[in-house]
């Protein structure tokens, strides 16, 4: 017997109701507040799988894990990236 995994055409976003069309582009280099949060939202509701999001993305589960812990901790505004984070990131500090 064939199991079929049922999914919600949309979930809640951060700004309204979103579907899989609704989220950002699979090309994504600049990440916004407002696009992690559609994305977590996305995987909360089951629109997208975790799995899903990394593949499409290119995203680390831990870069994931670190949205969702900023988003726990102080909601979207708590997405947001500085730039002196941003190259401390890429040196690796």
């Amino acid at each position: 017997m064939l199991e079929y995994e049922t999914r919600p055409a949309s979930v809640m976003g951060p700004l309204g109701r979103l579907t899989l069309d609704d989220l950002p582009s699979s090309s994504t280099a600049h990440w916004v507040s407002r696009r992690k949060a559609e994305v977590l939202a996305a995987i909360d509701g089951g629109l997208l799988s975790q799995n899903e999001a990394c593949v499409r993305y290119r995203l680390s589960v831990e870069e994931l894990a670190a949205w969702r812990r900023s988003i726990d901790r102080a909601g979207i505004p708590g997405l947001r990236i500085t730039r002196t984070q941003e190259y401390r990131n890429r040196l690796g500090r």
